[in-house]
């Protein structure tokens, strides 16, 4: 079962948003490659990995599945990384799909009876489940059980599944959305959070070595400044800018080829491309700054909520150049200076 969510985002402008988070067909077939297979290898979120660490040991050494866990954070971080890797250190086999690939309850039963003892179930989007499903994933997670009901009417008979005991990691984007008792579930939770400059610095260097791409230490601090504390997101620069210099130059990553290769690609010094600008552009323009509702803006960008939701605003929240208030977003004094808008009479007084 593949991810719902593996979509081509597209730009108001029809092209396909190069800095977008989620995983495309290019990412699919490169992501083995790049993929780390051991937590040493995972570079970044240190406290996450070495309390992953502390867990899966304990776990070994008392010959038991790990708990469940719930990873969450923006797309692109390395939540299904972690999964796999997961699976990998405990010597396991990892089952993927996702929230709204499972659309029934015989789906889940199918591949809930299917799991081996210890494997693990990764749920992608786990918010995105439905009621009717959740309900049955309730007594597989607590006591690896499952009833199923067989006919209908009076002649309705519950048959009780034994299951072996496997591990669930689900993955979200949105944890505010998952239901309490779901959320209750899960023995283990980790935050991924936005990337600092140096982890990145070091990803795009990794990448490139196993990409056998030649780039000098210049260059992927620009590559790593401009991805958006995105791993995803600065393996995807560098492979443009990799095309650019084997087409434009010698082949050789440099500081001078990196910016024009990003440029031409209209990704600025921040890591804002034409999306996120227009998204400034329309709040300035369209709202007066702020306060502007997600609905009101993803309909004047004419995308979809969740694209302004999910990839977009998080990042601008980040850098501070949108604030979320009770009545909408609003532009700050940063978006502001770096858009060259004039600021409003009315916002002076609150931005100064």
């Amino acid at each position: 079962m593949g991810k719902e969510a593996i979509k081509k985002k597209i730009s108001p402008e029809g092209r396909e948003k190069l800095i977008a988070s989620q995983e495309t067909d290019e990412d699919q077939l490169l992501i083995l490659s790049l993929r780390p297979s051991k937590l040493s290898d995972f570079l970044g979120q240190k406290n996450i990995v070495d309390n992953l660490k502390i867990s899966l040991e304990a776990a070994r050494k008392r010959k038991e599945p790990l708990e469940h866990a719930l990873l969450s954070g923006p797309p692109g971080l390395g939540k299904t990384s972690l999964a796999h890797i997961i699976a990998h250190e405990m010597g396991t086999k990892i089952t993927s799909t996702s929230g709204p690939a499972i659309q029934r309850a015989g789906d889940l039963v199918g591949v809930l009876t299917n799991l081996e003892e210890g494997d693990i179930l990764f749920i992608d989007e786990i918010h995105r489940l439905s009621s009717t499903v959740e309900e049955y994933i309730y007594p597989a997670m607590e006591n690896f059980e499952v009833d199923v009901v067989m006919d209908k009417g009076a002649y309705a008979r519950t048959y009780k599944f034994k299951l072996k005991r496997f591990t669930l990691i689900g993955a979200t984007t949105r944890a505010g959305l998952l239901t309490a008792p779901l959320r209750s579930r899960f023995g283990i939770f980790h935050h991924l959070d936005f990337y600092e400059t140096g982890d990145l610095v070091d990803i795009i260097t990794r990448s490139a070595n196993i990409l056998n791409i030649r780039i000098d230490k210049t260059a992927a601090q620009e590559i790593a400044r401009r991805s958006r504390g995105s791993p995803r997101v600065a393996n995807r620069l560098l492979r443009r800018v990799r095309d650019w210099v084997q087409v434009k130059s010698d082949g050789n990553i440099t500081l001078g080829t990196t910016e024009e290769a990003l440029k031409s690609h209209n990704i600025d010094k921040m890591g804002l491309d034409n999306i996120d600008r227009k998204v400034l552009s329309i709040i300035r323009e369209s709202f007066g700054g702020g306060p502007a509702g997600i609905e009101a803006i993803a309909a004047s960008l004419n995308e979809e909520k969740d694209t302004v939701a999910d990839i977009v605003e998080p990042f601008l929240l980040k850098i501070g150049f949108l604030k979320r208030t009770p009545r909408g977003r609003e532009l700050t004094k940063l978006a502001y200076e770096h858009m060259g808008f004039k600021i409003p009479e009315k916002a002076q007084k609150e931005l100064f």
